[in-house]
């Protein structure tokens, strides 16, 4: 019996031993296989971007005006209002707003459509605005003094508003 127990544990240490080179040598070539698609992969992505550099970018015309004075929430109400229009169009939606924030945006069109004259010798009345975005500036935190000896926060918000003006696609 000691013999049967014997032979019997060393049986399935020779069938161990037996699996593990065998794991061994299939890890390689599953590695092999797996870098050649990629290298396809590559070589097939790298091609179309040639054909992409053929085609010319149209010409777009960008102005920014940082730090304003204006909440960022209430500057997008009027930003999503003018996105998308021609600028004269929006400068006379702009000139009879009664919101603060249009005024800015407006300067900051006016700035863009110059740009466009000036630097790209494009006709600012045949542009249209294609991009307006508005983002958080940095906040000025003040407190005001309340009763009983203590303070509230009051948060300044400023913002960041960038316009792309681009020539209208006929």
């Amino acid at each position: 019996m000691a013999d049967e127990k014997k032979a019997s544990k060393k049986a399935p240490a020779k069938k161990a031993d037996a699996k593990k080179p065998a794991a061994k040598k299939e890890a390689p070539k599953k590695a092999a296989a797996k870098k050649a698609p990629k290298k396809a992969a590559a070589k097939a992505k790298a091609q179309p971007k040639k054909e992409a550099k053929a085609k010319p970018a149209p010409i777009v015309v960008r102005a920014s005006a940082r730090y304003v004075r204006i909440a960022p929430r209430k500057v997008r109400l009027i930003a999503d209002q003018v996105r998308g229009m021609q600028i004269e169009k929006a400068r006379a939606l702009l000139q009879f707003s009664p919101r603060g924030a249009a005024e800015d945006i407006h300067k900051l069109i006016n700035s863009a459509a110059s740009n466009a004259e000036n630097n790209h010798d494009l006709i600012a009345d045949e542009m249209k605005v294609a991009e307006i975005t508005v983002d958080e500036g940095p906040t000025l935190k003040r407190f005001r003094p309340r009763a009983l000896g203590r303070a509230t926060p009051i948060h300044k918000r400023t913002s960041h508003i960038a316009v792309a003006l681009s020539p209208e696609e006929d």
